[in-house]
């Protein structure tokens, strides 16, 4: 999709990291080894007293600025609320949610905008609380952890953590994808396979909670809490998922194991350049033997590639499964790979001579749009680009467009019947676009060396994740395109009652892909619940930590996790 979002770190790097009272004094001036001076909590507390916004924004419907603020990237999703507050400090975080809870209404909270479903924008929500105020990523000395506000966006979070400090996260490749619901859900990305998923990383959440008397208050958990509680509600927020618990106003990132108070040592270092490669083949050219022996090599070399210790993990691969609309339609694949690792052309090359072995069509450049990338020729041969420009360049993401979704999770390579299932709904021809999908990415590695109750997210011992994509623009087609992604996915898992439900292959469903229809009993057939689908044994945890942290269910939407 069309690139959008690229000010973003600037802006965050230049006033978020430069400007704010009390935090460090930084230029585009500044030599490349310098640092951000450390910033503390007390310090934040007071920017947030003397600054020039003292109160929360409150923009009502006859706001010009209303329709931007009571929908967001995905345009099937407008809601009417009496109108939106925006915050920019954890005061006025906790004077909005007060204010809603005393006045009896439901709220929401906002922070990139990219919820899949209607957990935000929908019919009954009264109040949005929208977080695009915070967003401020420093070095907190009095936690020795890196601080990102709930409203930061994955490239300030990069520009900020990488320029000033020569660290990263493993998290997401969109670029304007907002901090308070990726990294409660878990977060994952290119250098996933590398350094785990970005909750891995997680040390503390400030969090605004209402109590059984309805009082909003902000609380800090962090993994070496020694209450109970308050360390539940730091797990529940390692990938429990957003508007569950509370308002996250702030995260505090610093690695398990990281020592010393040096800045540049508390979380993961990215490689200095990455090869980029793009490659694709004409769905004109494919048989039906040549897709599936594609999608087999796909898993046949995962399987055999994910191990925690494999020379492979700095590899990440988005195989890219376009459905056939016309002559020109392409399934493409997007590899990133450390440049500087041992004999890394080697192992590219090796690694897509597995993928395309016995595969009859020709690679070619990618020449078509899949999913959020552009048509990218330029990297036919692969490329060596320094990571943030990579990275920069890679995240995509277009807020005109109407979507729905699916995840799945895969220990292993698929079964025949669910590469015959893809091939049939990818090749039909009743349905022809060219923005539907499903991407079936890299996985497994560092991931895996994590137990599944160490976080909240289960799905610790998976190769592959996929996301069913379908896009339109006329409000109108909904109904056929929501029809064929709802009847693709219920086919590849027809052998479980048309939803992944844990076993051999699958592993359950990603919550930060949020799909309802796993709760419908016309779509799933099969006796696991939409909950054991993202949680699995994981979800009786987290309801522990809703009965203490939201007792009156303020935080809610239609798969929020319930009350026990």
């Amino acid at each position: 999709m069309a690139k959008n979002d690229r000010s973003l770190g600037r802006r965050s790097l230049l006033t978020g990291a430069a400007a704010v009272a009390g935090g460090a004094a930084v230029s585009s001036a500044l030599p490349a080894t310098a640092q951000a001076a450390p910033r503390t909590a007390a310090a934040a507390a007071a920017a947030d007293a003397t600054s020039a916004t003292s109160d929360y924004i409150t923009v009502s419907p006859s706001d010009p600025r209303f329709p931007d603020l009571v929908r967001g990237t995905n345009q099937r999703w407008v809601a009417k609320p009496d109108y939106v507050r925006l915050v920019t400090t954890t005061a006025q975080a906790v004077r909005a949610v007060q204010d809603a809870v005393s006045a009896g209404k439901r709220l929401t909270v906002r922070s990139g905008g990219h919820c899949y479903e209607d957990f935000v924008f929908n019919k009954d929500v009264q109040v949005v609380i929208d977080m695009s105020g915070m967003t401020q990523v420093y070095y907190d000395s009095a936690k020795n952890a890196f601080a990102v506000e709930g409203g930061a966006s994955n490239l300030q979070i990069y520009e900020t953590l990488y320029k000033l400090y020569g660290v990263t996260l493993p998290a997401g490749s969109c670029a304007s994808v907002g901090a308070g619901g990726h990294i409660s859900g878990g977060g994952y990305g290119l250098l996933s396979r590398l350094h785990g998923l970005t909750v891995d990383h997680l040390y503390g959440v400030e969090v605004v909670t209402v109590d059984k008397n309805g009082t909003a208050k902000a609380v800090v958990a962090t993994r070496d809490s020694t209450d109970a509680s308050l360390k539940d509600l730091w797990w529940a927020h390692t990938g429990g998922g957003g508007g569950n618990f509370g308002l996250i106003t702030r995260y505090w990132l610093r690695s398990p194991g990281a020592t010393g108070t040096d800045p540049t040592k508390l979380l993961p270092k990215p490689p200095s350049e990455v090869f980029v490669h793009a490659t694709a083949v004409k769905w004109a050219d494919l048989t039906e033997a040549s897709f599936t022996r594609l999608i087999q090599n796909w898993g046949a070399w995962h399987e055999q590639n994910s191990a925690p210790d494999s020379k492979y993990n700095s590899l990440f691969g988005l195989l890219k499964l376009n459905q056939k609309a016309g002559a020109n339609s392409e399934i493409a694949l997007l590899t990133q790979m450390d440049a500087t690792v041992p004999d890394a052309q080697a192992l590219l090359d090796d690694y897509l001579a597995a993928v395309f072995a016995g595969v009859s069509a020709t690679r070619q450049a990618m020449t078509q749009r899949a999913g959020e990338h552009a048509a990218m020729p330029q990297f036919a041969k692969p490329r060596t680009l320094p990571w943030y420009i990579a990275t920069d360049y890679l995240s995509g993401g277009n807020p005109t467009l109407y979507g729905k979704y699916k995840s799945a999770y895969a220990r292993k390579g698929f079964s025949t019947t669910q590469i015959k299932a893809m091939y049939k709904h990818l090749t039909r021809t009743d349905y022809s676009n060219g923005d539907a999908l499903v991407q079936i990415d890299s996985y497994g590695g560092r991931i895996n060396a994590v137990k599944s109750g160490d976080t909240a997210v289960p799905q610790r011992d998976s190769v592959l994740k996929l996301q069913y994509q379908t896009y339109w623009t006329n409000p109108a087609d909904e109904a056929k395109h929501v029809a064929w992604i709802r009847e693709f996915y219920k086919d590849v898992y027809a052998e479980t009652g048309g939803v992944p439900v844990p076993g051999d292959i699958n592993d359950g469903c990603y919550v930060n892909y949020p799909d309802k229809d796993l709760g419908d009993a016309a779509w799933n057939t099969s006796s696991t619940a939409w909950n054991s689908l993202y949680y699995k044994d994981n979800y009786a945890r987290l309801q522990k930590a809703k009965a203490a942290w939201d007792p009156k269910d303020v935080f809610r939407h239609a798969q929020s996790v319930r009350l026990p």
